[in-house]
């Protein structure tokens, strides 16, 4: 049963109001003031009002502005009795938050199509006061989701970035130095190295397509592959006729890793590759290329190569080849292994880094070495970029052949 207030200075027209409205199902309270009906208002919000305009004290335009004060959030209809028809009076009470208008002498039958109306209004509103209640719990749960995901996805960062166990290592003849910088919370690159026998060193970089969740469940799976702690797993290793694991042919190891990913991994997405190994005491270097961009030999006198097969992608089709080829260190060269996330990083033109790009920032960083040498060189793609955030995941291997020498 909707409540109604009846605020008129007119007894008279109080009891005729009231009588009607009783008939016709409302409860009703009468008030003989604004000041009255505000105290009723106070202790009881009441559906809907019915209220003169001109009454002694408080006129019906005050005690309307002071109802909407009082009843914030809950929305209760209100009606103004007045003999006024002008325009600009309508609007007045208008602005002083009416909803309706009725004109005195109140017509029974217009003042039951008056409350029919306000009833519909009161039921509109509070339909969308219940959707907006569901919206806002809505949110709320979403919003407790999403830090529920941004905390396992948190968790999952710290859990990719531990593949990465160390970043720098350093060996009698260079120093090597890795990063792996995801655009999200995880990504899809990876850099790695292991050992490859007595001499040789292994190294990889893996950029997934994609990004996020799946592109980072990838690269643990593929982790498993070229593990240095399983090398009888890895499947760049090879045991020589004495039992001892040496270095497989990279082009061979690739076009295996091709054939284990189409046959027990079920999924769209595809990587490119780089992977090789050092003769630590020759400084030789063989790598086999899929799809990954060209690596860059520094030299000793600054200046820059960029050569490789290209070749493609891994984990697209079956019998697909792949190329190696040889590069040769001297003391003081160094070669570094990026991938595209720093050469197809955009300015704020859209205009990408490039190879040429690249050349420009190893020239600046020539005296720069290690570790320092990769974060200076993040610092200054953002630099470029404009901004730290990337839209692509950065990864890279550094390895300066000969530089503890030179540093000594």
């Amino acid at each position: 049963m909707k409540r109604v207030l009846v605020v008129d200075d007119s007894k008279l027209q109080r009891r005729i109001l009231t009588a009607s409205l009783k008939r016709w199902g409302f409860d009703v309270q009468e008030a003989e003031s604004g000041e009255i009906g505000l105290e009723l208002a106070r202790a009881s919000l009441p559906d809907l009002v019915l209220s003169d305009w001109m009454m002694p004290g408080m006129s019906g335009l005050e005690f309307c502005r002071a109802f909407r004060a009082l009843s914030g959030d809950q929305y209760c209809c209100f009606i103004l009795l007045t003999s006024k028809n002008e325009k600009a009076e309508i609007a007045l009470g208008l602005d002083s938050g009416a909803d309706d208008f009725l004109t005195k002498p109140v017509d029974s039958n217009e003042l039951r199509a008056r409350m029919a109306a306000g009833e519909r209004v009161l039921e509109m509103q509070r339909e969308l006061t219940e959707k907006n209640r569901m919206i806002t719990d809505t949110l709320d749960e979403l919003r407790r989701v999403y830090d529920s995901l941004d905390s396992d996805l948190i968790e999952a960062k710290k859990l990719q970035q531990s593949l990465l166990r160390q970043r720098n290592k350093v060996f009698p003849s260079g120093e090597l130095s890795l990063m792996l910088r995801s655009s999200g919370h995880v990504g899809g690159d990876l850099v790695g190295f292991f050992p490859a026998g007595e001499h040789h060193l292994g190294l990889y970089a893996i950029d997934v397509s994609g990004h996020g969740i799946s592109s980072a469940l990838m690269t643990a799976r593929l982790a498993g592959y070229l593990s240095a702690a399983s090398p009888d797993q890895n499947v760049a290793l090879m045991r020589d006729d004495v039992g001892n694991f040496v270095p497989r042919a990279p082009e061979d190891a690739i076009e295996a890793l091709n054939d284990l990913v189409l046959d027990e991994m079920e999924t769209e997405h595809y990587f490119t590759l780089m992977l090789g190994f050092i003769e630590l005491a020759t400084g030789h270097v063989v790598l086999s290329q899929a799809g990954h961009p060209h690596p860059a030999v520094q030299r000793a006198d600054g200046s820059i190569e960029q050569c490789g097969t290209g070749g493609f992608p891994v984990g697209l089709m079956y019998g697909i080849t792949f190329e190696q080829f040889d590069l040769q260190l001297y003391q003081g060269d160094r070669l570094l292994i990026l991938s595209d996330g720093v050469t197809e990083c955009p300015d704020s033109t859209g205009d990408m880094l490039g190879e040429d790009g690249l050349s420009r920032l190893m020239d600046g960083l020539s005296d720069v070495h290690g570790p320092a040498f990769l974060e200076s060189l993040v610092w200054q793609l953002s630099e470029f970029a404009g901004s730290e955030d990337f839209p692509d995941d950065v990864s890279g291997i550094l390895f300066e052949y000969g530089v503890q020498a030179i540093d000594a």
